[in-house]
């Protein structure tokens, strides 16, 4: 049986400086910790749009917020270590 490898949720707009770091820190611990990306863009659903409009980015793990807006590497392993 194969163990599917854990999945982040990066909820971004195109532009977004700040989600394009918060992804390029998330690519370069990608292979030491073993997650998959999912980026959403929240402009292409306005239910997206209304909830995380002025928090992007969002990354979310299993649900549940882990950071939003800047990169914060401890609280990504405390989440992914749950």
């Amino acid at each position: 049986m194969q163990i599917l490898p854990p999945v982040l949720i990066v909820y971004y707009r195109d532009g977004c400086h700040l989600c394009e770091q918060v992804v390029a820190s998330l690519f370069q611990l990608q292979a030491e910790l073993g997650y998959e990306i999912k980026q959403i863009d929240i402009d292409a659903d306005p239910v997206l749009r209304k909830k995380y409009n002025v928090d992007v980015p969002v990354v979310t793990y299993q649900g549940e917020v882990v950071f939003y807006h800047f990169f914060d590497e401890v609280e990504l392993r405390k989440s992914l270590a749950s």
